[in-house]
Formats: structure tokens, C-alpha cells, sequence
């Protein structure tokens, strides 16, 4: 039967790897378009939303790396650490909600710039994009589809240390820590 430190790792190693493949779609996809005898390179540089969602995806990538490096300290110096391990549990969960929120954010983001790409606005007269450069637009949302995958592990690994946390309290008093 796996556990759930098990079951942990292996979501933050599959986040990692969702957020690297979303980072690598995203930050190395350009196509080139000659238009009226001009090139035009379309990059993530030309949307704000995906180069935020570059920096975003990153970090959250090398926050589950510290996270899984925690983990290995941690398992090594189990008996050691009794009475920090509640600050480091909720420390821990704060981390992780934030890196859950803020990578479900990044990614919404990036999905409506996409939209705006694929549908344009006549009112503010921006032209559609995704006509002129299909590659770049398929790879993506490819990418995007990829930074949801992420977030949803991240929204697990949220619930998990939230359990780890919440399950040293009693469930009889509020925020009283249960007697061992």
C-alpha cells in the first residue's frame, strides 16, 4: 500500500515536470510570419499574461524541488525534529496554498490573453493572431493545457498538507494539538 508521504512525492515530482514541459512549451515556442514583406516573430515575450506565467511556473517548479528536498532532510532527521514540526508543517501549507493559488492565477491569465489572441477585439482593435500564426498558438495551448495539469497537482499537494497539518490538532478543541 503506497502512503501518503509517498503519494506526495510522487504528485510533486509530476507538478515539477508539468510545470518544466509548460515553461519549455511556453518560453522556447516563436514562430515567424513574413507579412507585407516584413517579418514579424510572434514569441511569449508579446504577451505580459505568458511571460508572467514563465516566471511563475519556475519558481513553483524550484519551490516543489526545495519541497522534496525538505522531505529528504526531513525522513532523515524524523526523530530530531518533533518540536519544529509543527512550524514546519504550517509553514509548509501556507507555501504550498499560495504556490497553488498564484500558479491557478498565472495560468487564467495566460488563457484569456489566448482568447484575445484567438478571437481578437474589434472594440479596442486588436487583430487576431492565431490566424496568422496557427504553430504558435496550437503549441501554446498545448503549454496551457500542460500549466492546468500543474495547478490541479498543486491543489492536491495543497490538500495533503493540509492533512498533515490539521490531523496533529484535536478535533475536540480548537487549535489544541492532540495529546501523544
Amino acid at each position: 500500500m503506497v502512503g501518503i508521504a509517498q503519494v506526495n512525492v510522487y504528485l510533486r515530482v509530476s507538478a515539477v515536470l508539468s510545470f518544466v514541459l509548460t515553461v519549455c512549451l511556453v518560453g522556447l515556442d516563436t514562430q515567424t510570419k513574413i507579412i507585407f514583406f516584413i517579418a514579424r516573430k510572434a514569441t511569449y515575450r508579446e504577451l505580459e499574461a505568458l511571460r508572467i506565467l514563465v516566471y511563475v511556473d519556475s519558481a513553483a517548479a524550484g519551490y516543489n524541488l526545495l519541497q522534496l528536498c525538505k522531505g529528504l532532510i526531513s525522513a532523515r532527521f524524523e526523530g530530531n525534529l518533533k518540536g519544529a514540526y509543527i512550524c514546519i508543517s504550517w509553514i509548509g501549507f501556507l507555501l504550498d496554498q499560495f504556490a497553488a493559488y498564484i500558479t491557478f492565477a498565472a495560468n487564467s491569465a495566460a488563457i484569456e490573453a489566448a482568447v484575445l489572441a484567438i478571437t481578437g477585439a474589434e472594440e479596442f482593435q486588436w487583430m487576431k493572431l492565431c490566424n496568422r500564426y496557427t504553430r504558435f498558438c496550437f503549441q501554446m495551448g498545448g503549454a496551457l493545457l500542460c500549466g492546468y495539469v500543474a495547478s490541479i497537482l498543486m491543489a492536491l499537494i495543497s490538500f495533503i498538507s493540509a492533512y498533515n497539518l490539521f490531523r496533529n490538532y484535536s478535533p475536540n478543541r480548537f487549535l489544541h494539538l492532540k495529546k501523544t
